[in-house]
């Protein structure tokens, strides 16, 4: 849970510092320079008792103005939403106790303030051509764009593979779960499937947030592959979670996701995850789907709909075999809508035998 309140932090201050935003213009500006400079972005109290010095200016924000300021040795304050320049030239006093990884003047004392205050400070070193930034105790170095893209790029290859392995393990559940014939080992495999795809747009979410507008064919790319994903795995939790009414699908898959890469590999832990005994046999075990999933296949079938028949039959197989006046027995279906299940479910059966022998 901490590492992914830190990731989310992370996303925040890349954004803030992100390719189309004023601010990383006015640091481009000073970077470009070779002048170097310290900025805090936010005024709490911690961050005033930690100063000396300096000129209240209280301009309004412009990257011109940031990148003339920096001329002078001081760090900038600007204001929380960094619309505003409240002062320059100002000398920040640290605690020289609070621990510091940093060697040079100028980034160890942005260190310090930001372990100090948790405010957003950035450094930026006039010998090296750096921007780095600190948050409390998060530290990160800007790279450049052409690297960050050239990294996203693989990155949306990356998720196109894993994409479509995933969509051909969840079309072979679907065929085995019409043949009443899935095991958890399959449905465990799916869900790793699903999650190995969330991870890589995680991971993808941080190269977006740090190119700022220069990411926007990404992110369109990266909505357009992973459109449904989520929702496939926690249908398929939904079908088979032993622990449904006690927890939420949303809560499995969560604590799925707070494992570290090595645990996915390990199918039996996800089928503990699911309120399966965790031995490694347990994965030959015949298994039957509740049917959410493939129900919500059906054109125009509401969710309302999906759980009386689920309600009524309480698993997919006995549905598959019911007749048209054994569903129009379930509240909400008559005939019409009874024929169209048959239906539906026929034509999804077709199709996944016709994608299978392709």
């Amino acid at each position: 849970m901490k590492e992914v309140k830190m990731e989310e932090k992370l996303l925040k201050v890349l954004r803030t510092v992100a390719p189309g935003t004023y601010l990383r213009d006015g640091l481009e500006n000073i970077l470009r320079a070779k002048i170097g400079g310290i900025i805090v972005v936010g005024i709490p109290p911690e961050v005033m008792d930690l100063t000396e010095g300096g000129f209240a200016i209280n301009a309004e924000f412009t990257p011109a103005n940031l990148y003339e300021l920096a001329k002078m040795d001081g760090a900038i304050i600007l204001s929380k939403d960094g619309k505003k320049i409240l002062a320059a030239n100002v000398q920040l006093v640290p605690n020289q106790n609070m621990p510091s990884s940093e060697t040079g003047i100028r980034h160890r004392s942005a260190e310090r303030v930001a372990k100090q205050t948790n405010a957003l400070v950035i450094s930026i070193s006039q010998r090296r051509s750096v921007i780095t930034v600190y948050k409390g105790p998060l530290k990160y170095v800007l790279k450049d764009l052409g690297v960050i893209l050239t990294k996203a790029n693989q990155a949306v290859q990356t998720l196109e593979k894993y994409r479509s392995v995933m969509d051909k393990v969840l079309a072979e559940l679907s065929t085995l779960e019409l043949m009443d014939a899935a095991t958890l080992f399959d449905v465990a495999r799916a869900i790793q499937r699903v999650e190995m795809v969330l991870r890589v747009v995680k991971e993808i979410d941080r190269y977006i947030s740090e190119l700022g507008v220069e990411g926007r064919l990404i992110t369109m790319q990266v909505e357009e592959l992973v459109a449904n994903v989520e929702d496939e795995g926690l249908l398929v939790i939904q079908d088979y979670a032993t622990t449904i009414g006690e927890k939420t699908p949303s809560s499995i898959l969560g604590v799925i996701r707070s494992w570290p890469a090595e645990d996915i590999l390990d199918l039996s832990l996800i089928s503990r995850a699911l309120g399966y005994p965790g031995s490694a046999s347990i994965l030959d075990q015949h298994v039957s789907p509740r049917g959410y999933r493939i129900l919500e296949k059906i054109p125009r079938l509401p969710l309302p709909v999906i759980d009386n028949l689920i309600s009524h039959f309480g698993a997919l197989n006995r549905i598959l075999v019911a007749t048209i006046e054994e569903l129009d027995e379930v509240e909400g279906i008559g005939e019409v809508r009874a024929r169209s299940i048959k239906d539906g479910l026929n034509r999804y059966r077709d199709q996944l035998l016709q994608e299978r022998h392709r």
